[in-house]
């Protein structure tokens, strides 16, 4: 084997190792992030904000919905 046999392998081994871990990385990321969004639903109150901030409500009815949101969260048990 000559000196270009020995360089060949050597970028060869870093280009697979390379792509190992580019692949390991994407997969933990993926896994990741699956979990993260289909744990978490959105609260009340985001929901809310959201209507508001899309127009769908006015300021007024926005703080009505607030408050009996607070006032009868409290009451409610968490998951």
């Amino acid at each position: 084997m000559n000196g270009w046999g020995y360089a060949l392998m050597t970028l060869s081994m870093l280009v697979f190792w390379g792509l190992v871990i580019f692949a390991v990385v994407v997969g933990w990321r993926r896994v990741g992030r699956d979990e993260r969004s289909a744990d978490r639903q959105p609260r009340p109150e985001e929901v809310l904000a959201h209507r508001f901030a899309g127009g769908e409500i006015d300021e007024q009815e926005y703080r009505q919905r607030l408050q009996t949101l607070r006032e009868h969260g409290r009451h409610v048990p968490s998951p």
